[in-house]
């Protein structure tokens, strides 16, 4: 079969699951005719996806989110602002996947979650069916439970997200546990990169000096990260961004992202810290990392939340169970490394879960 995939550019996620998705169609024989991915003006396609990819990638400019002032969130009114105005651009956008989706004669669309992907789907009358794949279409599902209290924001994510699923034949929601399907929305696990479930994790470093790990959607945050090692500069702090490098001293660096990099890092870190993106998420849960997580908009809050409950009815009717995760409104890294410390313990049932995605993934992504 012939798969066309339409992939949303912010972040690293969607990236690494089609990257991930690509090896496992082809190693089962078919074939991926092409990858569109939105781009933004903030943000730079990574070399590591441009190197790890063979079907041919080409970019449209696409819906994406503008940056509070401090860098630390999104901006709600200049995101809808800076959007409007660029409504001129976003049309041919919608005619490009559209002439590609008739050129490319796909037997099988792939929507990581893109917003003009799905309205260029519904105007190409295409008859290949449209599979969209994304952890938000988890929140849609009926035994998925927000907090007692809400989150703001949670009412529009989820019309946002029937946006992007309208017309789809079929919803892959990935998720930290299994849940059975719900409608047209499939419960699938964490699309993990191979190289995460191999990658050889070094022996513990004797005195606790293995280094703190993370990864800053928004450089905003870089404030707490820089602030927390001046009182702590005896501990080694490596950090990914969407930035050049800079190395601030001996213990202090930041980096551009770079896949092999990363889990390297991550394999050898004594904990994580992240702006709580479910794929690094749930890497640091595969690698028994403990975690903390800085969510930054209501996805991000959404994943922390059911992260942090992992292994506990979403009603609050028991509060024992695993603790792979701890949350903050910052970079708090003492309260990580206390948490790591203490209170991080790891859920037996992750990586058998995670482990069964190639099983699962082939079977829903060819039954057409």
């Amino acid at each position: 079969m012939r798969y066309l995939f339409i992939i949303q550019g912010e972040g690293r996620g969607h990236l690494t699951q089609a990257m991930t998705m690509e090896r496992l169609l082809h190693e089962a024989g078919h074939e991926v005719v092409g990858m569109l991915v939105g781009k933004s003006p903030a943000r730079v396609l990574p070399q590591f996806f441009k190197d790890g990819v063979s079907a041919p990638v080409e970019q449209f400019e696409s819906v994406n989110f503008v940056a509070s002032s401090d860098n630390r969130k999104p901006d709600y009114a200049k995101t809808g602002l800076y959007n409007l105005m660029n409504l001129s651009a976003y049309l041919p956008s919608m005619v490009f996947i559209i002439k590609r989706i008739k050129t490319l004669r796909p037997d099988v669309i792939v929507n990581f979650y893109d917003v003009l992907g799905t309205n260029a789907y519904n105007l190409s009358l295409t008859d290949a069916p449209m599979v969209c794949l994304g952890h938000q279409f988890l929140f849609k599902h009926g035994g998925f439970k927000f907090p007692t209290f809400g989150y703001e924001g949670h009412v529009a994510l989820n019309m946002f997200t029937d946006m992007i699923s309208l017309r789809a034949a079929r919803i892959l929601a990935l998720s930290f546990r299994n849940m059975p399907p719900d409608g047209k929305i499939h419960v699938v696990p964490p699309l993990l990169r191979p190289e995460v479930r191999t990658v050889r994790q070094p022996e513990p470093v004797e005195g606790g000096s293995a280094p703190i790990h993370g990864y800053l959607l928004n450089a905003g945050f870089a404030h707490d990260v820089r602030e927390w090692h001046s009182r702590h500069p005896e501990v080694p702090l490596s950090f990914f961004w969407d930035r050049p490098d800079e190395y601030v001293d001996e213990t202090l660096s930041f980096h551009s992202l770079d896949d092999k990099a990363f889990l390297e890092g991550l394999a050898g870190c004594r904990a994580y810290a992240s702006t709580a993106g479910f794929e690094s998420v749930c890497e640091a849960m595969y690698l028994g990392k403990p975690l903390l997580m800085v969510p930054s908009h209501i996805e991000q809050k959404c994943n922390a939340f059911d992260a942090t409950n992992y292994g506990r009815p979403l009603d609050g009717s028991r509060t024992d169970g695993p603790r792979p995760a701890c949350t903050s409104d910052h970079f708090d890294l003492d309260l990580l490394t206390e948490f790591a410390a203490n209170q991080y313990e790891p859920d037996p049932d992750f990586r058998p879960w995670v482990d069964s995605a190639d099983r699962i993934f082939l079977e829903e992504l060819t039954s057409f």
